[in-house]
């Protein structure tokens, strides 16, 4: 494939994740959250094209391209208009217009080199577990209470070495993760959010088609378009051998 016909591809597919994209969004939104009557019974959940268009102040034929994954343009000021129409948050508004190509995108680059002082705070925060990612989630490195506290965690090896990975396709994950829907939920949303800068990429796109086939759960959660930005947030682990030992005040586990 030239170099062209990729960049083709590329962009034929981030359309068609914008048109995904919308229509999920479309469909979250009941005409009563936006002020329109039920009227008759609708054949599919939320809002119709037509009404989009009219409350978001845009040509119906415009709208119905863009959510047909057509090669159109759309200006900051109209993307703010259906966000605010689909009553989208900030993080899926900044996902709609990374989406529909209103901001740069960053560069790939070649190797990713990490300074030594990041391994040592990633260190240094001990006896406080702590892993160090990359945006798709692959695991750069782990400090020793986060190598304890999953030393246990898969029966044969870790294969992977991704945040996502181990955890959505280990089958004893429920049992060590008591909210482990809400985890893979934020995971799955913060791959999606990322993935919005990097369609077209082949290792993104074959990891996500890896995942899809082999776990039907990401997939059911990957077709759901939500997204999510970074955000501190607790995540509980139910440790086979661990989960007696006393944490303290501060909320550090005495490993």
């Amino acid at each position: 494939m030239t170099e062209t016909s990729e960049r083709g591809a590329a962009e034929g597919s981030r359309r068609a994740e914008l048109a995904a994209f919308l229509k999920t969004r479309r469909a979250k939104i009941q005409p009563g959250d936006v002020g329109l009557p039920d009227g008759v019974r609708r054949r599919a959940a939320g809002l119709r094209r037509e009404e989009v268009a009219q409350l978001a102040g845009v040509g119906l034929s415009w709208y119905t391209w863009l959510e047909q994954g057509r090669a159109i343009n759309a200006s900051t000021q109209v993307l703010d208009a259906l966000a605010t129409t689909l009553r989208m948050d900030p993080v899926e508004r900044e996902h709609l217009h990374v989406l529909a190509g209103a901001v740069p995108l960053r560069g790939q680059a070649d190797d990713l080199v990490i300074p030594d002082a990041v391994f040592a705070i990633l260190r240094s925060l001990d006896p406080l577990p702590a892993t160090l990612a990359t945006s798709r989630l692959d695991t750069l490195g782990t400090n020793e209470a986060f190598q304890v506290l999953f030393a246990g965690w898969h029966d044969l090896g870790c294969l992977h070495h991704n945040g996502l990975w181990c955890t959505i396709t280990e089958p004893n994950a429920r049992r060590w993760l008591p909210d482990y829907d809400d985890d893979i939920a934020y995971l799955v949303a913060r791959l999606r959010s990322n993935y919005a800068r990097h369609i077209g990429d082949p290792e993104w796109e074959a990891n996500i088609a890896r995942l899809s086939a082999t776990s039907p759960e990401f997939a059911k959660i990957w077709a759901r378009q939500e997204v999510a930005e970074p955000c501190l947030r607790s995540r509980r682990v139910m440790h086979p051998d661990l989960v007696q030992r006393r944490i303290d005040p501060s909320g550090v586990m005495r490993l």
